[in-house]
């Protein structure tokens, strides 16, 4: 019985009189004793955690409120009190997973340009690996309008990873034909990711090495248009062949 209060949100009265239920419910006593009682922010955390475990394994819409309440061990309206429905939990779980790609994606220091630009593309996959499904949902549309709050969220992602091309590259403020040709090499990654996550029959590090490759022969390419993106080709070819 205690454990189903629990799971139906009634621990309040439990928590303020532990010694309800006597000796024949230690068992379950023993657990409500291992569970502190949390803060507002740490709870919310606690249901976003569990959202975002879910929309890793399961697409968006075949979750619901119940779901998510029962894998945190929190009531139904526990959770509607959080996040007023199903949109705005979304919306919340996006957004920290997007802070959890931001700091995956915080620039490496040591290294040549290319080789931080694998560790920040090795980080990108990391996160597209552990959040499959909100990946999948994130770029192929899901329970929200994507031109709205979502949208926000998909286009900070991109833009902060483009940023952190930038930073790998030590370019801080790209010319147009450098801005086109990452964006469209951006595209592709994105393109990949989701080919990876529905086939999966390449091996990570592989397509994580086919990519930076791309990217190489793409501003080898733009070089052609835009003789600054010709020396910036230069410099890393040097700064590879002296590794």
């Amino acid at each position: 019985m205690g454990d189903r209060a629990v799971a139906s949100g009634r621990t309040g009265d439990r928590a303020k009189n532990p010694a309800r239920g006597g000796r024949s419910g230690a068992p379950s006593g023993a657990g409500q004793r291992g569970r502190r009682r949390l803060s507002v922010d740490e709870r919310r955390e606690e249901l976003i955690a569990a959202a975002l475990q879910l929309f890793s394994t399961r697409a968006p819409e075949d979750i619901s409120i119940d779901d998510v309440a029962a894998a945190a061990g929190a009531s139904r309206a526990l959770v509607y009190h959080y996040f007023g429905g199903k949109y705005e939990l979304y919306l919340a779980a996006l957004g920290s997973a997007a802070k959890q790609l931001s700091d995956l994606l915080e620039p490496p220091t040591e290294g040549s340009p290319l080789e931080r630009l694998r560790i920040s593309l090795e980080r990108y996959f990391d996160f597209v690996e552990s959040h499959a499904a909100g990946y999948t949902a994130l770029l192929r549309g899901g329970p929200a309008d994507r031109s709205g709050e979502v949208g926000e969220i998909v286009d900070g992602i991109r833009q902060l990873l483009l940023s952190r091309i930038l930073t790998a590259l030590e370019i801080e403020a790209p010319p147009p034909v450098l801005r086109i040709t990452l964006r469209s090499w951006m595209a592709s990654v994105e393109t990949a990711g989701l080919d990876w996550l529905e086939n999966r029959d390449l091996e990570r590090d592989l397509l994580e090495r086919l990519l930076v490759d791309h990217l190489v022969v793409l501003l080898h390419a733009a070089g052609n248009h835009d003789p600054s993106i010709g020396e910036l080709f230069d410099r890393l070819a040097q700064e590879e062949m002296g590794r």
